[in-house]
């Protein structure tokens, strides 16, 4: 598990050069939303002299610097690389921006597919300025094929689930788990992936797994997880309708073994990001996931988080209102009118295993 270099511990800058936005720059939008008392600066020469809540609406008192000397005066410990771009590579313009900053003593975090430990010159010079580099994406060595030990855990285990990529699978998680834990459940978030792990400090990018280790992966996690908390909230991955991600998804299923789980959906979405696969009704894409845990591990989906960033407030109580109606299921927009409705669903899963 990555813990080495937890970041709540840590004062950040974040690099996201030409690229800060809600949608452009997805991990610097999660760290900036869960972490922002240890966001000092956030670098985009494009964007410099804003607020950061003037860019992405959340994050009023940070400011978007034009360059890290500037970033510097906030007198941060770490670098977090603010992109998660497609096939993970590291943007060559960056490159001597981290020589600078590990030069400057900065601790680098990195959600990258391309390893900046694995990097020599990188690493060389980190080695010299006594600084970490922490791939965040990088596996641990000698995971398992997944041998079912996760049904023999004590804690309830419930997976986030959902209709596509994008659609809040963590934020959704990390709020139920918030949520729980101020009702007084001892509830821990199971981070998957490289955002998730950036902002609770453990995990395991499953995407970045060799594919005959993914449901291991998602196993081990939960028995991680379950050595102190009696409640875990496991962050899921892709869509089973994603032609790209559709494996890391039945990976999660199978591998947690999850107890129930809750479906995250985008209403005004319609087909799969970047493709032109139509998403199935609610109620088929949840009987999909109820019917391939059947066989392993039978599992409901037990209320819906649904995404409404894009929806006015009447449009979203509508879409809430839509999918109750279809699914019979509790259905909420975890940012704008909290987890409450969820977090009760979870609850009576809970006590249910408890009897």
């Amino acid at each position: 598990m990555n813990k080495q270099l937890h970041p709540k511990s840590h004062k950040i800058a974040i690099l996201a050069e030409g690229s800060f936005g809600v949608l452009e720059s997805k991990t610097a939008t999660v760290l900036v939303r869960y972490l922002p008392n240890n966001v000092v600066a956030v670098i985009d020469s494009t964007k410099a002299g804003k607020d950061v809540s003037d860019v992405i609406e959340i994050g009023e008192g940070i400011p978007v610097v034009r360059n890290l000397a500037e970033a510097m005066r906030f007198e941060p410990t770490m670098l977090a690389i603010g992109i998660a771009p497609p096939g993970g590579e590291l943007p060559e313009a960056w490159r001597g921006i981290l020589h600078e900053a590990i030069r400057s003593g900065l601790h680098i975090m990195s959600g990258l597919h391309h390893f900046l430990s694995e990097n020599a010159e990188l690493a060389e010079l980190a080695e010299a300025h006594n600084v970490v580099l922490w791939d965040a994406r990088k596996p641990p060595e000698d995971l398992p094929v997944a041998t079912c030990k996760a049904a023999d855990v004590d804690a309830t285990v419930i997976l986030t689930v959902g209709s596509d990529c994008r659609v809040g699978k963590m934020l959704s998680g990390i709020e139920v788990t918030n949520a729980a834990r101020e009702k007084g459940l001892n509830a821990e978030f199971c981070p998957t992936g490289q955002n998730g792990i950036m902002v609770w400090g453990w995990g395991i990018a499953i995407d970045a797994v060799v594919s005959d280790f993914t449901a291991g992966a998602a196993e081990q996690i939960v028995l991680e997880g379950a050595k102190n908390h009696d409640l875990l909230i496991v962050e899921g991955q892709g869509s089973l309708v994603h032609p790209g991600y559709s494996g890391v998804t039945l990976s999660l299923l199978h591998g947690s073994m999850p107890d129930a789980m809750i479906f995250c959906h985008q209403p005004s979405r319609k087909e799969v990001a970047r493709y032109t696969v139509p998403l199935p009704s609610l109620t088929e894409m949840i009987a999909h996931y109820e019917m391939l845990t059947a066989p392993i591990k039978p599992a409901k989906v037990i209320g819906l988080a649904l995404n409404c960033f894009d929806l006015s407030e009447k449009e979203a109580y509508a879409a809430i209102a839509a999918a109750e109606s279809e699914t019979g299921l509790p259905a909420t927009d975890v940012v704008r009118f909290g987890a409450k409705k969820l977090v009760d669903a979870v609850q009576k899963v809970y006590q249910d295993n408890k009897r």
